[in-house]
């Protein structure tokens, strides 16, 4: 999964904003030099909702005179804010989606949970989306501006599990015309088919070809190696475009000067 994630270009943090803050400003930089539509996903609050979180929650909350959370951590606002400012620097930010996750019967915490058969019934999200003109621009009002996502985010579940366990005002979830009963039915079925037919089929190919297992071999060490010289594959992407963006500025620079 990791490599996976850095051949798409994901963003790794160690969360020490001293070691992150310049690795998030490159990137992102990137991002908006390649003009690429881009889905940045991020949690303010960092971690999940557990009992331990939740009392360093409330320690941060008494000490930063900020009301405690039942249903949610606090947000820490000094990534979201870099981000925001980042790309709207870079015009490669139109808007920011608040989504809301609730859980009416049962909550996974872990993936023992899920290896114990212990899925979800219902999952149920609230999206807000915000264009970025409605944003405020300043970095303190977009810090007041995030925290107060979070104090609706705390009432908003606080209705959801003290009532009916329905975002919706009616009580009846609001499902999208293209998500029919059947249509999710077939998409479970197609993804359970194609997630129990592929690894088999992967292990079949390994054990009838050597030239299958002379690949996954060598794609094992070049992921191995080049995450221990390197640091990740995105590392050598990113390090690339700024090499050919330096070439290209020096390029320019002679035409001008010619």
């Amino acid at each position: 999964l990791g490599w996976a994630m850095q051949v798409a270009a994901f963003v790794f943090i160690q969360r020490k904003w001293e070691d992150d803050k310049s690795h998030f400003e490159k990137m992102l930089d990137y991002f908006c030099d390649i003009r690429e539509p881009l889905q940045l996903l991020i949690f303010p609050e960092g971690t999940d909702l557990t009992a331990n979180t939740k009392g360093r929650s409330n320690e941060f909350a008494e000490k930063n005179g900020l009301q405690k959370y039942e249903y949610v951590l606090h947000p820490r606002t000094t990534g979201f804010t870099f981000v925001v400012e980042r790309l709207r620097e870079g015009d490669n930010l139109d808007a920011i989606h608040d989504i809301t996750v609730a859980y009416p019967q049962n909550i996974p915490q872990t993936e023992r949970h899920l290896l114990n058969g212990n899925f979800p019934k219902e999952i149920h999200f609230h999206v807000q989306r915000y264009p970025i003109d409605t944003v405020p621009t300043s970095k303190e009002e977009l810090q007041l501006w995030c925290r107060k996502r979070w104090e609706e985010k705390e009432e908003r579940l606080r209705h959801f599990y003290e009532g009916e366990k329905c975002f919706s005002a009616t009580g009846q979830s609001i499902i999208p015309p293209c998500k029919s009963e059947l249509r999710v039915l077939v998409v479970k079925c197609i993804s359970l088919l194609y997630w129990t037919v592929f690894p088999l089929g992967m292990l079949a190919v390994l054990y009838l070809y050597s030239f299958a297992r002379w690949y996954f071999a060598a794609m094992i060490v070049f992921f191995v190696v080049q995450q221990k010289v390197f640091g990740g594959l995105e590392l050598i992407e990113l390090a690339c475009h700024r090499y050919f963006k330096k070439q290209q500025k020096v390029h320019d620079t002679k035409i001008k000067n010619n």
